[in-house]
């Protein structure tokens, strides 16, 4: 990780790359989204070398924030990975500590315990507790969590999908709501449907056959 960081300095450096000075951490929000979803297809894509080098990607951009930061005497990469470093052995105190847990359903209930106790019992709006940026379906699904919003037995589930799609109005509101319903659907059947799309997106593309660059 030094030998990243280093030449990330190098690169923001006034002697260095003209493109990597101009950087901030609002310009490579696009960058840092886009490496994690490469590095998502990668991990479903079975192939190892390709993971590796997304995820090496996703490690670029750890560094080139830490860099920024550090310029701005904000924080560092070292803080960083001492945050999270301390932050994982707070949340498992049945591995650190002399918690006792019978099996993940616990260890999930004692993290967000956990998580609560470190904001001091503080609440947070719900509209902060999923990220923005998260694919829509993703968020949907994340929504209807936190809403309290029942999945149900995947019949009914696919049956309510069929009526929405029957009853809405060709509007985006109309369409929104068959596409929360198909959410449902989704987290009745133990599906993710934010993977489960972008992974037959991603079979659509490989299958189409390939183009000379555009002019």
């Amino acid at each position: 990780m030094q030998d990243l960081l280093t030449i990330m300095r190098r690169l923001r450096a006034p002697d260095g790359c003209p493109w990597d000075q101009e950087q901030t951490h609002e310009s490579l929000r696009p960058y840092l989204l886009e490496e994690a979803a490469e590095a998502s297809d990668a991990a479903g894509s079975g192939d190892p070398a390709a993971l590796r080098d997304e995820l090496g990607d996703v490690l670029l951009q750890v560094a080139f924030h830490s860099v920024i930061a550090e310029e701005g005497g904000t924080f560092d990469y070292a803080a960083v990975e001492r945050g999270v470093v301390e932050k994982l052995v707070r949340r498992h105190p049945h591995v650190f500590g002399e918690v006792l847990v019978q099996d993940s359903t616990d260890v999930m209930r004692n993290w967000q315990e956990i998580k609560a106790q470190e904001r001091g019992g503080r609440s947070r709006p719900a509209e902060d507790r999923v990220p923005a940026a998260l694919g829509a379906l993703a968020r949907e699904s994340k929504t209807q969590k936190l809403a309290g919003i029942p999945s149900g037995v995947a019949a009914a589930a696919r049956a309510a999908v069929a009526q929405a799609a029957t009853q809405a109005p060709d509007t985006a509101p109309g369409v929104a709501d068959v596409l929360a319903a198909v959410v449902t659907w989704a987290r009745s059947a133990g599906v993710d449907p934010e993977l489960a799309l972008r992974d037959r997106s991603l079979a659509t593309l490989r299958a189409l056959p390939d183009q000379g660059s555009e002019p």
